[in-house]
């Protein structure tokens, strides 16, 4: 009898120091190659057209230096989390405190948006960055439907953006109608336009279905800039009315909301009354999304995301839950749309740019997919991000592209990933031999 086998432990074998540096050390030689010409020679045309340089290498041996450094605390930080298939060395008690606090990120961070204009009443700039912050909050949570839920790569996301807007500012200044008549019709032209995107795409997917859309959202910007008799082309639309609080105006005057309530007039009345607006219109946005993910619809799209030939085989129409997740996501960017021309006073098409839907996509995929407080966190965070970096503007998009690396390496599924679906089974069941017999199932 032979002794059995030795059976394989559940743990991998730990790289050593001379892997690490050596790892180190390949990430700096290519971080040198690549950042040689991008942050080492400087060039720029003189004053008489012709081009001149200058040498940056002290910069460029801190970004290498940065770079060997955080590829050897990168490999530290993997050996202490581990992979997935093996044990976590995090003790327990950090697992149980960890929990609590994904558990407790939502409740707080709403918390403090309600008192942001409270906290920060004087400060005119974070206020209107929480504006800026809580619009992409929308529009995430808007394309989320499109993308996270029913799995739908939509590069042209904008084009509904910027028909909310137009929308509202033509009705607003053509018809002098006020921005709550204006915002549903907004969101309804929006949606209309989302069913007509979904028809020629109702066979795509992947890929192609990436391109088509791409495609819808430039034509819409063409369409803005070239019908000037409609648009205004390139000059964009002015004077777009302000909102009012259900018809009383946030103006100086006898008839404004501040004579009638007594107190004395101040310009971030209507700063605090916009921020509360389109907190009002993300968390509509939010509630809508979270009731129609427990609808058959919502579960529709989840089986569509999940695969589309096992969706068609369940005898669910393809062709309705596509067309409902492109009018449903189209219907929220309608509406942010039209808090941006309300909030702006001007609208022109350089606003609606292949630009902002990377932007917004990007918030969702590093949000994670499908997860609401996922896109909030992610909104937050590049928006935010960028301008914190806006002092450093050479610098900027760099430190920007490696975080997105690092999250994509340690979270390929987003900041906070959720695919699980809204209906299973808690437990097994065991399905009797005489029910999978033929004829039966």
């Amino acid at each position: 009898m032979t002794a059995p086998a030795s059976q394989p432990t559940s743990f991998s074998r730990v790289p050593g120091i001379a892997f690490i540096f050596k790892k180190a050390l390949i990430s700096a030689l290519v971080a040198l190659v690549l950042f040689s010409l991008m942050i080492g020679i400087r060039t720029e045309a003189g004053p008489t057209g012709q081009l001149i340089f200058w040498t940056r290498f002290g910069d460029l041996a801190s970004m290498v230096a940065i770079v060997f450094g955080g590829s050897i605390v990168v490999e530290l930080l993997r050996q202490w989390w581990g992979p997935v298939e093996t044990v976590r060395i995090v003790p327990p008690s950090a697992q149980n405190a960890m929990a609590i606090g994904r558990r407790a990120i939502a409740p707080v961070l709403l918390i403090f948006t309600f008192l942001v204009p409270v906290i920060f009443y004087d400060q005119r700039y974070i206020l209107d960055l929480g504006i800026l912050v809580l619009t992409y909050v929308m529009l995430g949570w808007g394309l989320n439907v499109v993308v996270g839920l029913a799995g739908l790569l939509d590069l042209g996301y904008v084009a509904f953006y910027a028909v909310g807007a137009y929308s509202y500012a033509l009705l607003s200044t053509t018809f002098g109608l006020s921005f709550w008549v204006c915002l549903p019709l907004a969101g309804i032209l929006a949606a209309f336009w989302g069913v007509l995107l979904g028809f020629p795409v109702l066979r795509l997917r992947g890929d192609y279905l990436a391109i088509v859309t791409l495609a819808f959202g430039e034509i819409i910007r063409l369409v803005i800039i070239n019908w000037q008799s409609l648009t205004g082309g390139p000059n964009g639309i002015s004077g777009i009315p302000r909102p009012s609080f259900f018809g009383i105006p946030l103006t100086p005057g006898d008839d404004g909301l501040a004579a009638r309530l007594g107190i004395e007039f101040s310009p971030t009345h209507r700063i605090v009354f916009l921020f509360y607006l389109i907190l009002a219109l993300a968390l509509l946005t939010n509630w809508v999304t979270i009731r129609l993910r427990h609808l058959p619809i919502g579960r529709a799209w989840e089986a569509l995301r999940e695969d589309e030939v096992a969706c068609r085989a369940l005898g669910i129409n393809t062709t309705t839950t596509k067309l409902t997740a492109f009018a449903t996501g189209a219907m929220f960017g309608g509406f942010a749309g039209a808090f941006f021309a309300t909030r702006q006073g001007f609208i022109s098409p350089e606003s609606f740019t292949f630009q902002e839907s990377a932007l917004i996509l990007a918030i969702v995929v590093l949000g994670g997919m499908g997860s609401q407080l996922g896109v909030a966190l992610a909104a937050l965070a590049m928006i935010g991000g960028f301008e914190l970096f806006r002092g450093f503007d050479q610098y900027r998009m760099l430190v920007f592209g490696v975080a997105m690396v690092l999250l994509m390496i340690w979270r390929p599924r987003g900041l906070i990933g959720h695919r699980a679906p809204t209906v299973f089974l808690e437990r097994n069941q065991a399905i009797s031999s005489e029910l999978t017999s033929e004829g039966r199932g």
